[in-house]
């Protein structure tokens, strides 16, 4: 009867254990599915961000080739 309950007690710990790493495991699962999501909503921004500051040089005298300086004078 002893080892019965020494045998139930260590099932108990590790469904227990089990139960902790699935939890531990859902928690992960979901903080990578966060950083992936931010992830992308950060490059769509950096996009953004290159596409104005490229159009903002190409607007502005100051980044033109030297071809184009040359040309003019």
């Amino acid at each position: 009867d002893l080892e019965n309950q020494a045998e139930l007690e260590e099932k108990n710990r590790l469904i227990n254990q089990v139960l902790e790493l699935q939890h531990t495991l859902e928690d992960l699962s979901a903080r990578v599915d966060a950083v992936k999501e931010e992830n992308l909503k950060l490059k769509s921004e950096n996009q953004v961000l290159g596409q104005y500051i490229e159009n903002l040089m190409s607007a502005s005298s100051v980044f033109q080739t030297t071809e184009t300086k040359s040309k003019r004078k």
